[in-house]
């Protein structure tokens, strides 16, 4: 019983470390968290693929919300 309860709380100790790490290096797992809503407003109709998403937001970067705006820096620094 021990072990079962030292493996399982070992298990859920590394899924909260590889979320704090993804979260803390960025990526596109920001751009679905944070532009999920601006994707949906102001890309209506845009097929995903070939960078179109990311394009569209660019073009409406005066209309997307902070958090958007942060994710899509976070992700441009990075390349």
């Amino acid at each position: 019983m021990t072990a079962r309860l030292l493996a399982v709380s070992l298990a859920a100790f590394c899924l909260l470390l590889a979320s704090a790490k993804a979260q803390e290096e960025g990526g596109p797992g920001d751009i679905q968290t944070y532009c999920m809503s601006d994707i949906k407003r102001l890309c209506k109709g845009v097929e995903p693929g070939g960078g179109r998403i990311i394009a569209c937001l660019k073009a409406h970067k005066k209309e997307m919300t902070v958090g958007c705006a942060q994710a899509l820096q976070k992700l441009k620094a990075k390349r």
